[in-house]
């Protein structure tokens, strides 16, 4: 599995990065969780653009990043709005997706744009194209809050992504076991050692699926997400305290 480089961040060994998101709904709230999230220092910051009550307004969107990138210019900067279907705070037509996420890309003030592996092959790849031509890298996605799909299935969606031209694939499961959080650690595993040629992110979510996101360093995902003032999505803990569990795990490594 290569190495990605964004800036002074290298993203595909050591401790895998801490991304912590913000969940605001309004411009004055993400401001606040922007200063509270910059104290946790963390790798990534995610602007979960799907909670903020102004999305459809595009101006208000590109105002918004550029604070946000002046209150985090140490940090990488990711812009997601996660669908409704996926487990998003909201709905919006396919069309919209495509011109939200082309706005924030050319503003040229984010280092990376999520983008859902199913929101349709014009979509990806129209937001792709103008990811590249901006220098801005794409985190490809998929998430499944119902269940955990077979192994298989799970290396399916990701070396999907790769094919795609993603940057770094990305896969969130929900376990009803403790049976699926060892099949995505397993998928894991064998993605990484047999088929990645990039850093890739996964994880298991809610209570059973948390050992998914302290050893994402054993089994290979490059980063794990933290939550700051409040969680983006069942299991995540506190940033502080997954930033100690995953360096006591580095050192035994």
């Amino acid at each position: 599995m290569n190495t990605l480089k964004i800036k002074n961040i290298t993203i595909g060994e050591g401790i895998p990065k801490i991304i912590v998101p913000l969940v605001g709904t309004t411009k004055e709230l993400i401001l606040q969780e922007a200063e509270l999230v910059k104290e946790l220092r963390p790798d990534v910051v995610e602007w979960r653009v799907d909670f903020y009550e102004n999305v459809e307004d595009l101006e208000a969107v590109k105002d918004l990043i550029a604070k946000l990138r002046d209150i985090f210019s140490d940090q990488l900067l990711l812009f997601t709005f996660r669908t409704h279907k996926e487990g998003g705070n909201k709905e919006i037509s396919d069309a919209f997706y495509l011109k939200l996420n082309q706005t924030a890309v050319l503003t040229k003030n984010i280092d990376l744009v999520d983008v859902e592996l199913f929101s349709g092959d014009h979509n990806v790849h129209a937001i792709l194209s103008i990811a590249k031509e901006n220098g801005v890298y794409v985190i490809m996605s998929n998430h499944d809050f119902e269940k955990t799909p077979p192994k298989d299935e799970i290396i399916s969606r990701l070396c999907k992504m790769q094919e795609y031209g993603a940057d770094i694939p990305k896969i969130a499961v929900m376990p009803t076991s403790v049976d699926d959080v060892i099949t995505l650690l397993d998928a894991t595993h064998t993605m990484k050692t047999q088929y990645a040629n990039r850093p890739l992110i996964t994880m298991s979510m809610g209570g059973k699926g948390v050992i998914s996101r302290l050893a994402s360093e054993v089994f290979g995902s490059a980063f794990t997400f933290g939550a700051g003032k409040s969680a983006s999505a069942p299991g995540q803990i506190p940033a502080a305290e997954l930033r100690t569990v995953l360096e006591i795990l580095h050192k035994g490594m």
